[in-house]
């Protein structure tokens, strides 16, 4: 079979990585479309995957510029579809659906953002999209008639335990992990869906650096332009080398929804300080359910520095949260996969996770 997947941000590179891989190693032809973002050509060049850019320049955040350049996006893979015909399209992103819409060739978004979150996206694209596959607790608004839904999260297709080992050999090319250190996240929140929202600013974030020395290290990783003060904290990471970071901090915090729930799946306590906080299902599960982390809103600062205190006040941190963990991964799946079974068996496999949900256990 010929699979074409669209790739608009590094998140998705870590998401179909091992799907991709596992298509290969069964023989199948993948054909890999992206749009420039951030590290996502370094990833896509490091694993060696062949990859078509259809727009390599970045955005700008006005409706008008994302509303031309997805035209122009649609109408660049439209001529890549009509020479390579795929027999499948796989994405995070509203182009496949038009242009599958379009060829009648049939596409499947993968999504875990709630459609009142981003209400733009699924607008454009769940009306045309053939399938949404996302985790059970996503709701997909109007749209759930074409949604399939997994128990599991995007981050758990590259974090799982059966796809990701944390080595502290890869942290100590960086810093020492014998004293505790903390990561600090600061997202651009400039998408079209984060309009309005707020998160770390500099006053809180100097008051959380006095609080975290106190404990040990402070590393900063940031999308946005620092203040001279901070600099001295940033850190420049590779990102394939990232997520083992991460999982030996002691502590994560930022405004990054990824990053909260990628601490999360590895265990890593989180607290994401931004207006999204109770409005996504997937990070009300993390937070609610399985305890991995909390979601403080920006309107309640004080409520933030109570809760760093006591997490660095609390005995057995690590062995708490590593519990939880244990206990959030016994109920949910190998998400990498669950997405190849599916992928490989489409369209059976659509009336077969609808009559058995269960099945997809079977095939973790």
């Amino acid at each position: 079979m010929k699979y074409l997947f669209f790739m608009g941000h590094p998140a998705h590179f870590h998401l179909f990585k091992n799907t991709i891989l596992g298509l290969q190693r069964d023989g199948h032809d993948i054909k890999i479309v992206i749009k420039t973002k951030d590290v996502l050509e370094d990833l896509l060049v490091n694993q060696g995957f062949p990859y078509i850019n259809i727009h390599s320049k970045e955005r700008k955040d006005s409706k008008l510029a994302i509303g031309y350049t997805l035209l122009k996006r649609d109408i660049r893979l439209l001529v890549i579809c009509l020479q390579e015909r795929p027999d499948l399209m796989l994405g995070s992103a509203t182009e496949i659906s038009h242009v599958g819409a379009l060829l009648k060739i049939p596409s499947v978004v993968f999504s875990e953002d709630d459609a009142a979150i981003i209400p733009q996206f699924s607008s454009l694209t769940y009306p045309f999209v053939s399938y949404i596959l996302s985790p059970i607790v996503c709701d997909n608004g109007k749209w759930e008639y074409k949604s399939i839904k997994y128990r599991g999260y995007h981050e758990l297709s590259y974090l799982h335990p059966a796809n990701f080992t944390p080595c502290r050999e890869v942290v100590e090319k960086y810093f020492s992990t014998k004293e505790p250190f903390v990561i600090l996240r600061f997202a651009k929140l400039k998408a079209y869906h984060d309009s309005g929202i707020k998160g770390l600013d500099d006053r809180i974030a100097a008051r959380l650096i006095e609080l975290l020395n106190k404990r040990g290290r402070v590393f900063i990783t940031s999308e946005r332009k620092l203040p001279a003060q901070f600099e001295q904290y940033r850190i420049a990471i590779n990102p394939l080398d990232i997520h083992h970071v991460l999982k030996f901090a002691y502590l994560y915090i930022g405004d990054s929804q990824t990053m909260a729930t990628e601490a999360a799946v590895l265990g890593t306590p989180f607290i994401r300080f931004n207006d999204f906080v109770g409005r996504i299902g997937t990070l009300r599960e993390l937070e609610d359910h399985y305890k991995l982390g909390f979601g403080i809103s920006p309107k309640e600062p004080a409520k933030l520095f109570e809760k760093v205190e006591e997490l660095l006040k609390m005995e057995n941190l690590d062995d708490i949260f590593e519990e939880r963990k244990r206990t959030m991964l016994n109920e949910k799946i190998d998400v990498s996969q669950f997405f190849l079974w599916f992928i490989q068996n489409y369209p059976e496999s659509v009336d077969m996770i609808r009559e058995n949900a269960d099945a997809q256990f079977i095939v973790n």
